[in-house]
């Protein structure tokens, strides 16, 4: 499967919840934009946005639709979602996914799991063998209703366990300035597998440092007369050969800036000052 390097979040369709038509507009923009790879989930605003991506793409047209399992949405209480990993619950939610989206097949699932960077930690019976996990979903990819099968939330040990399942991509949260996953990103490349960072700026969680609040951000974003954010951006596509870029929002004027990022490039010494940005731990836990 061969995508650009800079897709779209769904994520943030939910603030176009009371604008519909908005919402299925921006969907448009992106692909007319050459946007060809969205990354949504059912748990995505209770399947708003996976209906809003079932309005706006039109028959035949060439655009991959990855899609996550692993948790489902909740009504109350302090995060929209609960983790759902068991593999009944995965099973449940490829079919789920599959009726929202309006589709016999998904291209890619990423199964959601808790074992690194910030989120929420399994407990209980949602502490899930990785094995019993990807057994369900190759059965399902057996079936056809699975094209091809990732990861989100995973270490580097992880990832080695699943190798032999056929990984097509990791999702991780990985910036210029939470790089705790430069191992699991060295080992896609090295496997040819995609490495699709989440929070690719950051994050707006206490204790998660910004791309933005960095110096030597805005002093290259000066010097080439572009934004912090499309510096940060354009930073982890030089970084990687493997990296694509799924970053998120419910503005046009935003979706063309992220496009526009894949164009900045940096000299030797712009790239020097901004590979010696410190890294800090992103592994903030939610209660």
């Amino acid at each position: 499967m061969k995508v650009n390097r800079i897709g779209y979040g769904a994520a943030q369709l939910d603030k176009l919840r009371d604008d519909r038509a908005a919402a299925v507009a921006l969907v448009r923009r992106a692909v007319e934009l050459g946007v060809d790879h969205l990354d949504t989930a059912q748990f995505y605003g209770h399947g708003f946005a996976n209906e809003v991506i079932r309005e706006a793409l039109r028959p035949g047209e060439d655009v991959l639709v990855a899609t996550k399992v692993g948790a489902t949405p909740v009504t109350g209480g302090r995060f929209p979602l609960r983790l759902a990993q068991r593999p009944e619950e995965l099973r449940a939610d490829v079919e789920h996914n599959l009726r929202s989206l309006g589709t016999e097949r998904l291209a890619l699932v990423n199964l959601r799991r808790t074992d690194g960077g910030p989120g929420v930690r399994a407990s209980g019976d949602q502490v899930v063998d990785l094995d019993d996990q990807l057994a369900v979903l190759t059965a399902l990819r057996d079936e056809g209703k699975i094209g091809a099968i990732g990861l989100s939330a995973v270490t580097l040990d992880v990832v080695r366990r699943a190798l032999p399942a056929g990984i097509a991509c990791v999702q991780n949260a990985y910036s210029l300035v939470a790089r705790d996953d430069e191992d699991v990103l060295a080992l896609c490349l090295a496997e040819g597998i995609s490495f699709v960072p989440f929070y690719p700026l950051g994050g707006d969680f206490p204790g998660m440092p910004k791309v933005t609040d960095e110096p030597a951000v805005h002093a290259a974003a000066t010097a080439l007369g572009v934004t912090a954010s499309q510096v940060g951006l354009a930073w982890l596509l030089h970084h990687a050969p493997n990296v694509l870029l799924i970053p998120g929002t419910s503005k046009v004027a935003h979706l063309v800036a992220n496009l526009a990022a894949g164009q900045i490039t940096f000299d030797a010494a712009t790239a020097a000052a901004l590979d010696a940005v410190p890294s800090r731990s992103s592994q903030v836990l939610f209660a």
